[in-house]
This record gives structure tokens, C-alpha cells and sequence, in this order.
């Protein structure tokens, strides 16, 4: 619920850190301040070739895909995408081994939005499944990789039975725990209802409700911080704590005449922005990077023509918009 954000232990700040702890020696090392911040690009409206994205200062970005030769502008880092639908995915092993052996050390999304009925639309043992062919597959071809298990819509209860329930089957099926090197989620606040506006009801639950958001809260910085602390105390009841945590896609999808005009969407960008850099919980949160409680995340986004409320360029124009110029401003203070 969200009562459980007041009661919280977890300390944040509005002022950015002024230095960033020196990382462990552990596997997976906190990220550097500009890798942290990322951006989805939809490659259908052109490649992020035909953006000046170095006005962002982003340090990676994913476009939902795969890529043997991937564009990494100003060094910016790529995250490849294997696709799930239902019980296939995309593309092929052989394609997915020679992607990994040519891009060593990369990071590897298992899907997206498994959870969603018009994304994924993936059961739960349908999920455990393919994320075992798949993960056995990249650490066969590059045993250097991470791997990322997809992320779902948002951090609910109906979410995370959702996510309980591809473990069990990953146990059931295999007869071990499930092998996560990265932890992901998506950060939406939308509706949990059958036949309804938001993200529905996951496959494989039978249930016609979850959390019933309404449009107001699509926006709310006092959820959003709530719903991040939830996924890393489930990541800790499960005995991932030790692991980092991602979270690959977020923004705003609701339009500007809902009442999210360019002001609230910056705001709430920026708050977003602050949350992350600075939220700690010595209970919670990564070790290795200070115990923060998220290691890096992604706007969505770049630019989109169904979704445009959080663009970053114009899809027409492929200038940056004064969404963007925000983005990039937040990021030069730390030039």
C-alpha cells in the first residue's frame, strides 16, 4: 500500500551527491554517474544515428532489440533486447549466440513487459522456459555477459505475484533457483484492472483487479519512490539484495490535455532523477554502490509518436525539445 512509504527507513535527498562512492571489488561494480542515466530509443522512427544525442549526456540506451553491430554514439553504452511473445522469442539462439560472442561484457534484457497481455503476454512458465534456453545459451557464447531478467509493467503485489510465480516455475522446472546477474523492472503507476485503461492483468493470474490507479497518479513522485523501495525489499526477501537493479523503462505516457504539461513531466522527471542518485537504505539497497537502492535507468523516451508526452527529440524534426534540453541540463551540472 502506499502507507508503507512514510514508514520507510530508506533515507533520500533532493541534492545530488557531490561524489559517488568508490565502487567494491565485487562482480558487478557501480556504474559511473553518466552510465547511470539512459533512454529508450524507438528504432522504427530512424536509428539514434539521426539524433544529436550527445546533448544528452545519456551514458546508454536500449531500442528493444538485438544488434550484431550496435551504435554506440559518444560511448554510449547498448542494451540488447531479446524479445518474448507467448512461448517463442526473437531472434534465433544462433543469432542471439553470435550477437553475445561479438559484443562481449554486454547487458541482455530477457523480454519486456512478459506481464503485459499486448506486450509480451507471457506466462510465467513460458517465461522460465525461454529465460533458460536463452541465459544458458549467452553464457555459453560470452560468459561475460549480463543477464537481465525482462521487466515488468510496474513494482505491485499483482506484479510481483507474477514474478513469484516464474520462480517457482524456473525451481519446478529445472530444479535450481533462478540465475539473475541484473535485476529489472519497469516504473509506470497505471491501472490494474480487466478489460480496463493501464497494463490489465498479468497472464497466467486470475484475478480482475490489482491496484487500482487513477490517471492523477501517473505522476506521483510519493508512489513511485514507494513502488522502487517494494522491488528492492522483495529483491531482499528473495535473497538478491547482493545484486544490481535497473529499471529500463519509465516516464510519463499520459498527454499533455490529461493535465501533464510540459512543467509537471520535467518536475517529475527531475524528482525521479534525485530519487535515484540519492535513495539508500543500509537494509536494502546495492553494497557495492553505497547501497543505493537503483543502479541505473532508462526515459522513455528518446522519441515516440504514440506516446510523445516524454519525448526527448521530435520525431519529425529529430530536434531536441525542452523536455530534452531539461534532461541535458540536469546532467551538465555534473560536467
Amino acid at each position: 500500500s502506499r502507507d508503507g512509504a512514510a514508514t520507510t527507513a530508506t533515507a533520500w535527498a533532493i541534492a545530488a551527491p557531490s561524489a559517488l562512492p568508490s565502487p567494491l571489488s565485487t562482480r558487478l561494480p557501480a556504474p559511473s554517474l553518466r552510465e547511470r542515466f539512459g533512454v529508450g530509443v524507438a528504432s522504427q522512427l530512424g536509428p539514434i544515428e539521426q539524433y544529436d544525442v550527445g546533448q544528452l549526456g545519456a551514458g546508454w540506451y536500449l531500442d528493444w532489440g538485438t544488434n550484431l553491430n550496435p551504435s554506440r554514439p559518444h560511448g554510449m553504452e547498448f542494451a540488447q533486447m531479446v524479445w518474448l511473445s507467448g512461448g517463442a522469442y526473437h531472434p534465433d539462439l544462433a543469432t542471439i549466440e553470435a550477437i553475445a560472442a561479438k559484443n562481449p561484457g554486454s547487458l541482455w534484457l530477457i523480454g519486456n513487459e512478459p506481464d503485459v497481455i499486448w506486450q509480451g503476454n507471457v506466462t510465467p512458465a513460458d517465461y522460465a522456459r525461454s529465460y533458460h534456453v536463452i541465459y544458458n545459451a549467452l553464457k555459453k557464447a560470452d560468459p561475460s555477459c549480463r543477464v537481465a531478467i525482462g521487466g515488468v509493467s510496474q513494482p505491485t503485489p499483482l506484479r510481483f505475484q507474477y514474478l513469484d510465480m516464474i520462480l517457482e516455475a524456473y525451481r519446478d522446472l529445472y530444479g535450481e533457483k533462478m540465475p539473475v546477474d541484473v535485476w529489472n523492472v519497469h516504473a509506470f503507476i497505471l491501472r490494474e484492472e480487466k478489460d480496463s485503461w493501464g497494463v490489465d492483468i498479468p497472464p497466467g493470474i486470475e484475478a480482475t483487479s490489482g491496484t487500482l490507479f487513477e490517471i492523477e497518479d501517473h505522476s506521483d513522485m510519493e508512489i513511485f519512490q514507494e513502488q522502487v523501495i517494494a522491488f528492492r525489499r522483495w529483491m531482499e526477501e528473495k535473497g538478491e539484495r547482493e545484486k544490481p537493479l535497473i529499471i529500463s523503462e519509465y516516464g510519463i505516457l499520459m498527454p499533455e490535455e490529461y493535465g501533464f504539461d510540459h512543467q509537471r513531466v520535467r518536475d517529475f522527471m527531475y524528482a525521479t532523477f534525485d530519487f535515484f542518485l540519492t535513495a539508500t537504505d543500509e537494509k536494502l539497497g546495492y553494497p557495492p554502490d553505497g547501497n543505493r537502492l537503483v543502479q541505473r535507468w532508462a526515459w522513455f523516451s528518446l522519441s515516440d509518436r504514440k506516446y510523445p508526452t516524454g519525448n526527448l527529440f521530435d520525431p519529425d524534426t529529430r530536434q531536441i525539445t525542452p523536455l530534452g534540453m531539461d534532461y541535458a541540463h540536469y546532467l551538465s551540472r555534473f560536467d
